[in-house]
């Protein structure tokens, strides 16, 4: 359970130590858990750590709050509709409340800034002539983002997302990849030196994913259980689980299964609708969000757990946080065979054929009539995140990144520290 505290209560150690300022946009903290990975590990290494990200919907819904210590500041955000109009208005409005707080929040050591969008370099630049280091953690690559996401081609906007990355690369003193992938975009397209770009794998707790004893009503009566995890937006290819269920049904002749779809985002209507078309209803169910207890029920009930993004130029070279839950709920994975997932699942996931729904649906089969590979599977993916993708050596990168950016640091003077406890000009 996370523990609160008050504002004044961490006012003593914010004047004192190497402060820390990190700026999300599009999640709210501590949702995001890799961002709250990252918080308690500096934390913990003596950093006083600062957050600005917008409020949730549902949670995360305080202006203000102190999270284990972690000072949380969050604004009002509407996500973007409509196109183009709709992500400048949604972007507009984050940059102006982010400089905000961060004048409220004063001088840092370090500001770091998680995309996307390429566009908190904005306020980085503005703390860097503070004083500040400027830690780029780059979650998604947004040209291939764009591409995968709206398929319109390199045009204009693709041409102004890509000046925007580079930009932020040039503005940045350290770079933060999610995957070995990412760090050779950041040296070859970015202009990175190599030793200023560390790895930083995200990894999920597994305090949080503690397998609980299965329960067979869950199945809704059918002798297995199915399961899909994550955001659902158009690039995560649920479109795809769901065609590929509906050959498991009429091209492999299998109505031996439940299928569960755990998440939300902006592609959950049209994929409900879409499953209604596949005369799936009996055999889909979309939960929505639900809590981690419900979600652990789920997962540790599932027979076969379903990672079906698409390959994309953003997919391909993405870790999917979804593989990695599913591994260290110990669960079996179909996926489509991609780069960067097999680097990841390894011999935890079976892999069909790129964007191939008919043998998707095979591979599911597959496993299904294969208990002990199922078994199998499960314990690899454990061993695998209790391993070499554990979060603790993602902690040693990162606080290494760290020292790296303050290696030449010189300590804020004073009269900074006493302004930063000013109130904001108005």
């Amino acid at each position: 359970m996370l523990g609160d505290t008050s504002f004044d209560d961490t006012a003593r150690d914010d004047r004192h130590g190497r402060r820390a300022l990190i700026l999300v946009e599009n999640l709210s903290v501590p949702f995001d858990r890799r961002v709250w990975q990252e918080c308690t590990t500096l934390r913990d290494a003596g950093w006083t750590v600062h957050v600005i990200c917008p409020q949730g919907s549902r949670r995360d819904t305080e202006p203000e709050a102190v999270i284990d210590g972690v000072r949380i500041h969050r604004y009002p955000l509407r996500a973007a509709t409509g196109g183009p109009a709709g992500y400048l208005r949604e972007y507009g409005s984050a940059l102006w409340h982010t400089a905000r707080l961060a004048r409220k929040v004063g001088p840092v050591h370090v500001v770091h800034a998680c995309n996307p969008p390429d566009l908190l370099f904005l306020p980085a630049l503005w703390l860097k002539r503070r004083g500040a280091r400027f830690v780029f953690d780059q979650h998604d690559l947004v040209p291939e983002l764009y591409l995968s996401r709206f398929g319109r081609g390199e045009d204009l906007l693709y041409r102004g997302v890509c000046a925007l990355e580079r930009m932020t690369y040039r503005a940045a003193d350290i770079v933060l990849a999610t995957n070995e992938s990412y760090r050779d975009v950041a040296v070859r397209r970015g202009g990175r030196r190599p030793s200023d770009v560390f790895v930083v794998r995200s990894a999920p707790r597994t305090d949080r994913f503690q397998p609980v004893p299965p329960e067979p009503e869950l199945k809704n009566g059918k002798p297995h259980l199915l399961c899909y995890l994550g955001v659902m937006g158009p690039q995560d290819g649920v479109d795809y689980a769901l065609r590929a269920l509906a050959k498991l049904r009429d091209e492999v002749g299998r109505t031996d299964w439940h299928a569960v779809f755990i998440g939300s985002g902006d592609a959950f209507d049209a994929m409900v609708e879409l499953s209604r078309r596949l005369g799936l209803d009996e055999q889909v169910r979309f939960t929505g969000r639900i809590p981690d207890a419900d979600l652990v029920r789920y997962l540790s009930t599932a027979d076969v757990c379903l990672s079906p993004d698409p390959r994309n130029p953003l997919n391909d070279v993405s870790t999917m946080n979804k593989v990695l839950e599913y591994m260290a709920m110990g669960r079996p994975i179909v996926s489509f065979d991609l780069k960067e997932a097999r680097v990841s699942a390894g011999d935890a996931a079976v892999y069909a054929p790129a964007n191939d729904e008919s043998e998707f649906a095979r591979s599911i089969a597959l496993l299904l009539d294969d208990p002990e590979l199922r078994a199998r599977m499960g314990r690899t993916g454990q061993e695998r995140i209790n391993g070499e993708l554990s979060w603790r050596n993602s902690q040693t990168s990162l606080l290494a990144a760290y020292t790296a950016a303050c290696r030449d640091r010189v300590p804020a003077p004073a009269g900074a520290r006493r302004r930063a406890g000013k109130r904001p000009s108005r």
